[in-house]
């Protein structure tokens, strides 16, 4: 009975190190390549955060889409659902690495093309985890929804919101026509939106991990 105990405890905390791991490779990414691209490589602001790979900040990017998909990919939820899904959401993390955006200037059509599916595969990876947040981590088995999961699910609920809209913002911008294009380039509207929509799934998955508005048990 004890040793039963003591693998479930086990098994527990280590979903939640995984889930605070996501997390904070979720917030962390923008702030890493956004800085080493600006103060350690002199590349300016960049345009959008997977412009990062076309600078020397393009190992770090990798690095950390591939680990984030390796978590997710690794991630077991509750029931069959949750796991097919954050799989899934790992292997369009590790595509968002593998077909890079578009670069700045003159490109071939090929080039173009992987651009297109760099747009494909990121805002699958946003839609399945706005999912997550707002279908999956909102579920309970309890009949009575205690205080604190009804402020983590208000969490969860908005950072879908979030996510969602800043995908459907940067479809727009990506394709706006080139005469609005050049008026909001100055702006940075997609490294804005995706900044916004990473902080949105690294905070709901802190959630998640109990970072924060924990159930307290009960004493006895």
């Amino acid at each position: 009975m004890n040793k039963s105990v003591i693998d479930l405890s086990s098994e527990l905390i280590t979903a939640r190190d995984l889930r605070r791991a996501v997390g904070v490779l979720g917030i962390a990414l923008p702030v890493l390549v956004f800085l080493g691209a600006l103060i350690i490589f002199r590349a300016g602001v960049l345009g959008s955060i997977s412009g990062s790979y076309h600078t020397g900040m393009r190992d770090v990017f990798v690095g950390v889409l591939w680990a984030t998909g390796v978590f997710l990919f690794c991630y077991k939820g509750y029931e069959p659902i949750d796991d097919r899904i954050a799989t899934w959401a790992g292997v369009f993390a590790v595509c968002v690495s593998l077909f890079p955006t578009t670069p700045d200037g003159p490109v071939s059509d090929f080039v173009k093309f992987i651009g297109t599916l760099h747009l494909l595969f990121a805002g699958a990876f946003f839609i399945l985890l706005s999912f997550m947040s707002y279908k999956l981590f909102t579920k309970s088995d309890r009949k009575v929804i205690k205080a604190q999961k009804r402020k983590r699910n208000l969490v969860y609920e908005n950072c879908a919101y979030i996510m969602l809209a800043c995908v459907v913002l940067m479809a727009i911008v990506s394709f706006l026509p080139e005469g609005p294009s050049l008026v909001v380039k100055p702006f940075r509207p997609i490294l804005v939106l995706e900044t916004i929509a990473l902080w949105a799934f690294g905070f709901s998955w802190l959630i998640k991990g109990e970072t924060w508005w924990k159930d307290v048990a009960k004493k006895e």
